[in-house]
């Protein structure tokens, strides 16, 4: 519905928005310093180019940039594919990034994405213990070379697809969110500044490797943290003080805590605590882009103290989103400046706020925008590292000669890395009209995270598991979930499935408007209970299929391939095993491994 309300009402964050010359320098700067860095690590730092050098930092790595370089790359992803499940930007004109949606979506709907605290807590420990010991003994490129030596090579490529189509769907997208919001903000168009920016990235990534990426990263996500503090710090005292924000958040209802285990709905406590944390297990404990970063440190007491900081740093990150989301609230709770028309869309009052209370300070506007878009290059770069390893290794090395030099295969490394980094810039274009098409797209993406945790869960879990069975089950999981997943976006294009947000007021606004109409479709009876179901359970869902279906394959396929390697398997289910006699060495496995590609 077209809203016509007073001049004065009208007010979008980004016509608020004056980038002054220290503004552009701020930003451009930044830039500058990340292209330094990958000069520096590609042309200045005296290690021999290779594959180990190029795609694990030699194996050298501290801890401190690879903790930050994690937190920056999944506080952006997973907002991303939070913000777009639940609708939380209108795709008809994106305008919001992760640390724009966050708040937002607290003012409207409270503190409940705040519970995911409980996830990261579970998911640090199941990563410590489950996880990260297979893949650190095994000390391999790709993570997809477990599900060779576990099961056979089908497996393995089938799963490396999986991930390399998820990449190419989202990466476009994480490319033109922030480039969108930086084009609304100085009025530079989004055809020029995609480009310059995404070429810096490409190239820093290019030359440099992990380690121009880990530190590229390190450098831009202080910037975005910078950019969050400022504005909560400002944000406290415009709302009169913690103690205002907690009580003004308290009487509206966006501290309570829904206990209801109706699984349809969004971020209960039991969504959070079960659904998330099985969820992020697919974005982190079993995704390339960390167990490459995690397997460059030089220890296995390192990694853990890497996943040790990861959990605590996007903890702070998190909360503080959510924090800031509450103090907006404190804010507007009175005059709600969506209702009023000063804001067109949910996701632009984070920015709006910002100018409004501290809109007069020197640089805020640059330091923020440039922590908007930092998030983004830091998911970018790492993606396209992470990427081009797991391509080389699962597919390209394959068509390689024997004798290849490592000179020559870090240069392919660097040609896929440009590449890749040239077709997700090019699709940009294609992703600004993709209008409503675009949540499927995003949700199309998360289809690998319930066939891949149950891959890898059925290979370290079960010592009888055999590769029919997996190959099987991870089929069976993705028609599943591409079901439910396409289900479930027909119906909310329809307007079928829908969330209420909690009530807000105006009472106290002392200027003239016309309260903008909603009409919220709210039918959920008539739609199939599987397409309701909240996106934080695909991942469990997935992986409960792949289980299932893996498991009965199995059983009537008998399983006629040697035993598994013990180091294959988890070390929490060691415990369990009564024979160990009958699993393999190293040694023995890789030989069945070389046996079997023969045939």
């Amino acid at each position: 519905m077209e809203l016509n309300v007073t001049e004065d009402a009208v007010r979008t964050w980004y016509d608020k928005v004056q980038f002054s010359w220290y503004d552009y320098v701020l930003f451009c700067g930044m830039l500058v310093v990340s292209t330094l860095i990958g000069v520096y690590f590609g042309f200045f730092d005296k290690k021999k180019p290779s594959a180990n050098e190029y795609l694990m930092g030699g194996k050298k790595m501290n801890i401190f940039p690879i903790a930050v370089s994690l937190v920056a790359r999944y506080f952006y992803l997973n907002h991303i594919y939070y913000i777009i499940s639940y609708n939380s930007i209108d795709f008809s004109h994106v305008s919001g990034v992760s640390i724009l949606a966050v708040p937002a979506d607290v003012y409207r709907f409270g503190f409940g994405y705040g519970l995911s605290f409980m996830s990261m807590f579970i998911n640090t420990l199941l990563t410590i213990y489950v996880f990260l010991p297979v893949f650190y003994k095994l000390q391999i490129t790709s993570m997809f070379e477990y599900l060779k030596l576990r099961f056979d090579t089908r497996v393995r490529l089938m799963a490396s697809f999986l991930y390399a189509l998820s990449a190419i769907f989202y990466l476009p997208i994480i490319i033109y969110v922030p480039a969108l919001a930086f084009s609304q903000a100085t009025n530079v168009s989004i055809h020029l500044i995609t480009p310059i920016v995404c070429g810096v990235c490409i190239f820093y990534t290019t030359i440099g490797g992990l380690k121009a990426v880990v530190w590229t990263d390190t450098l831009q996500f202080t910037v975005t943290v910078g950019a969050m503090i400022a504005v909560f710090f400002y944000g406290v005292k415009a709302a009169g003080g913690p103690t205002a924000v907690y009580q003004i958040s308290l009487n509206g209802g966006r501290l309570d805590v829904d206990f209801d285990f109706d699984p349809s709905k969004r971020d209960t406590f039991w969504s959070m605590l079960i659904g998330f944390s099985v969820y992020y297990i697919t974005h982190f404990s079993i995704n390339q882009g960390s167990v490459q970063k995690l397997l460059s440190l030089p220890t296995f007491r390192d990694s853990k103290k890497a996943v040790l900081a990861f959990g605590v740093g996007i903890t702070i990150v998190k909360m503080t989103c959510v924090f800031t989301g509450l103090i907006i609230y404190a804010k507007y709770y009175n005059c709600d400046p969506i209702t009023t028309g000063q804001v067109q869309k949910t996701d632009q009052i984070l920015p709006y706020y910002v100018m409004d209370v501290a809109g007069h300070i020197p640089g805020l506007p640059g330091l923020f925008i440039a922590g908007v878009f930092c998030t983004a290059l830091s998911t970018l770069s790492a993606t396209l590292n992470s990427l081009s390893g797991s391509l080389y290794t699962d597919f390209v090395s394959r068509l390689m000669p024997e004798d290849i030099t490592q000179q020559t295969v870090s240069n392919v490394l660097k040609l896929i890395v440009v590449i890749i980094g040239v077709v997700s810039t090019s699709l940009v274009f294609i992703v600004e009209h993709m209008g409503v098409l675009l949540p499927l797209s995003i949700s199309l993406s998360s289809l690998t995270s319930g066939p891949l945790l149950g891959l890898f869960t059925f290979g370290m879990f079960f010592p009888k598991a055999n590769s029919k069975g997996a190959f099987y089950g991870a089929v069976s999981s993705l028609c599943f979930l591409t079901w439910i997943i396409i289900g479930t976006q027909y119906y909310k294009a329809k307007g079928m499935i829908t969330y209420s947000s909690l009530p807000v007021s105006t009472e106290s606004c002392d200027f003239n408007f016309i309260p903008k109409n909603s009409t919220i479709l709210d039918k959920p009876d008539e739609v199939f209970f599987m397409y309701r179901i909240s996106y934080y359970y695909y991942s469990m869902i997935g992986a409960i299929v792949s289980l299932l279906v893996g498991s009965l394959v199995t059983y009537f396929t008998k399983n006629q391939e040697a035993p598994v390697r013990k180091e294959l398997l988890s070390p929490i289910i060691y415990r369990f095993l009564k024979d160990e006699d009958q699993y393999f060495t190293v040694e023995m496995a890789k030989k069945v491994v070389e046996l079997n590609d023969e045939k």
